[in-house]
This record gives structure tokens, sequence and C-alpha cells, in this order.
């Protein structure tokens, strides 16, 4: 198990564990909550084939550290860093080629939330708690959520959540798209898991991250060009099937 202060990874079965490790809340101290390189090295392994976010004991993550935030904000361009470093770290997650799930146990508030939008998938279990309440303390989402949450949730119910700082339980998060599935009470992880396995299970980890890419590309390229990944993916894995099979014949 490798260690990042407040931040633990470790893998099981070809999948890799982060789990924000700051109980009870799981505070996130800095929006860079995981150095980003040491992250790469984490999720650089050709093996990996998926990675779950959880949090340690009760909740997923009450949110950043508004105390830290406020004590930078008479520094304005080491705050802006500090804000763009935690946004570089929640676009390396989006942007990885294997399948991210978010594992949502009871409270996912602000910049917590943020780290679970930037996932591919989001499991919550039934007593979870979603939110962004920071107008509450005269703030917005900072890392990402006003541009994450309208992508899921449409401009006017996202406008009522952050501006309302109003907290959604977990079938009013799957109404509103923002999570995907919903698991037994403080179960979200377990949820996670066998969902991952579903997946990647005796799936070849280029076959896994062929389809992430493409499926990435469906969002990021032009229609022609996202077709023309697609059909070059699809090319290569044909060739390693083919060559697999003959192998096996002889």
């Amino acid at each position: 198990m490798n260690h990042s202060d407040k931040v633990t990874f470790e893998v099981r079965d070809s999948i890799g564990i982060v789990s924000l490790n700051n109980p009870p809340a799981n505070v996130l101290d800095i929006p860079e909550f995981i150095p980003i390189g040491l992250f790469s090295q984490w999720t650089s392994d050709e093996t990996l084939k998926g990675l779950i976010f959880k949090g340690e004991g009760r909740n997923f993550s009450s949110g950043g550290n508004l105390e830290a935030i406020f004590e930078k904000s008479d520094e304005p361009e080491s705050l802006n860093i500090m804000m763009r470093d935690g946004h570089a770290l929640l676009a390396v997650i989006q942007n990885l080629d294997i399948p991210v799930i978010a594992a949502i146990n009871r409270v996912c508030f602000g910049g917590g939330l943020e780290v679970a939008l930037a996932c591919h998938i989001r499991v919550a279990s039934e007593n979870a708690m979603l939110a962004f309440p920071e107008v509450n303390h005269h703030l917005m989402p900072g890392m990402g959520g006003t541009f994450m949450l309208p992508a899921l949730a449409g401009f006017s119910q996202s406008a009522k959540m952050i501006l309302g700082g109003d907290i959604v339980n977990a079938l009013e998060a799957r109404e509103l798209k923002i999570i995907d599935y919903i698991a037994p009470k403080d179960q979200a992880f377990e949820y996670a898991w066998s969902l991952m396995l579903k997946m990647t299970s005796d799936r070849p980890v280029k076959v896994i991250r062929s389809i992430m890419k493409a499926l990435k590309n469906a969002s990021e390229l032009s229609r022609n060009e996202a077709m023309k990944e697609e059909t070059q993916l699809f090319c290569a894995l044909a060739k390693d099937e083919a060559f697999r099979r003959k192998s096996e014949e002889a």
C-alpha cells in the first residue's frame, strides 16, 4: 500500500483503490490532494484495469479545507496556482483510459463532490448526501463543479443546487443524473467493486483501454475523427485476437 499524506493507494486484482484517509469527514486539505506526479506513478502500471475512489470510514468527503483557502486569499497568485493544481489533478483523473468509479458513502460535499464528478461512474449508498454548500460561506465551487455539474444535471438544476446550497439524497441525485447507481446503506464500495469486476474481469487490458479511449473520443473529437480512431482501435484489437487464436491452434 502506498501513502500520500492523507490519501492511500492499493491494488487488488488489477483494480486500484484510492482512499481519502482523513476521517471522519475526509477533508481535502489542499485542492491537489494527491501530487499529480505521485498519482501518475500509481496509475502508470500497464496491468491496471480500473480505479475506485472511496472515503475511509463513514463518509466520502465533506470537501475542501476552507480555512486553508481563506489563509491563501491574501496571496491571489498563490491561491490561483493552488486551485489550478486542483483542476489539473481532476483533469488527470477524468482523462485516464481505464474506468474510474466513485464509491460515495454518506457525506459528499463541495470539493468531495467535484472529485466524484471527475470520475467516470458514480455509485452512491442509499444514505448518501450530496451538495455544493460553498454559497453558505459566500463562495462557489472552485475545482470544476460549475462545469461538470451542468454537463450532467443541466443548467437550471445546477443553478438551483449551487445557488441554493441544496443537499440532495441518492434518489434525487440519480434523477439529476449526478450519480449512476444506488447501493444499499453504507455499501457503495462493495457495489462499486462488483460493478468494476463485471466490467473488467477476464477482459484484456488493451481492450478495456481501447474502449475507454473510444468513448472519450466521442465527446472530444468530431464525429469523423472519432469514427476514424474507433476503426483504428478496432483493427488493432482484431489483429491481436487473430494472432492469439492462431497461437492457440498451433
